[in-house]
């Protein structure tokens, strides 16, 4: 029994698992994440501002390119 030739070329990149759970993208290609300061110490934080922080945003463009290549390796 002999073994297969090995392949030559590159190899394939791994989606950060980390990244797939937090962002997502929209339909238009956007990446969309959730935003941050809603986990705790919520007592003293205004009502307006946590059902602001309810919503999703999208990444800015400063991380865009940061957050694309963790997603698409």
């Amino acid at each position: 029994m002999s073994r297969k030739p090995k392949k030559k070329g590159k190899l394939k990149l791994k989606t950060r698992r980390a990244a797939m759970k937090r962002f997502r993208l929209t339909a238009s290609g956007k990446i969309k994440r959730n935003k941050s300061m809603k986990r705790h110490i919520l007592t003293k934080k205004a009502t307006g501002r946590k059902r602001g922080l309810r919503k999703a945003t999208v990444v800015s463009d400063a991380d865009h390119s940061r957050v694309t290549r963790m997603l698409l390796g």
